[in-house]
């Protein structure tokens, strides 16, 4: 069962995403803020994360930085409320990160996360 991190500070967020990927067999993981999420992917293994990008304690590209570090190239999704996903230009390492503006369908979540792990060059093998 792939395994998914979830970083968001907005408890219904991140409820209602960890319910629409338990029901499509998918373990996860969630974390209340970035260093919440940073140390968790320290514990891992993880297949895929689900960072919402502008968290109340720290930056989520600060977050996904942190993550890259670790693993170059993996999966991310970046969550956000905003109009604009313009991150990017800050964060060349980032690049392939996939944005998902808020608020978002259960399809469209699954759809970015398969597309995200398809860009990293793997498929997570969850039933979606």
């Amino acid at each position: 069962m792939p395994r998914v991190l979830v970083v968001d500070d907005q408890k219904a967020v991140r409820a209602m995403v960890a319910i629409v990927l338990r029901v499509n067999h998918y373990d996860v993981v969630e974390a209340e803020s970035g260093a919440a999420g940073v140390k968790a992917f320290g514990e891992g293994p993880f297949d895929a994360a689900i960072i919402d990008i502008f968290l109340a304690d720290t930056s989520g590209v600060d977050v996904m930085l942190a993550i890259r570090e670790q693993i170059p190239g993996f999966p991310i999704v970046a969550i956000s409320g905003m109009t604009a996903l313009d991150f990017m230009g800050e964060a060349p390492d980032l690049a392939d990160v996939v944005c998902l503006q808020k608020p978002f369908r259960p399809n469209d979540l699954l759809h970015a996360l398969r597309t995200a792990q398809a860009a990293a060059g793997g498929e997570l093998s969850a039933a979606v």
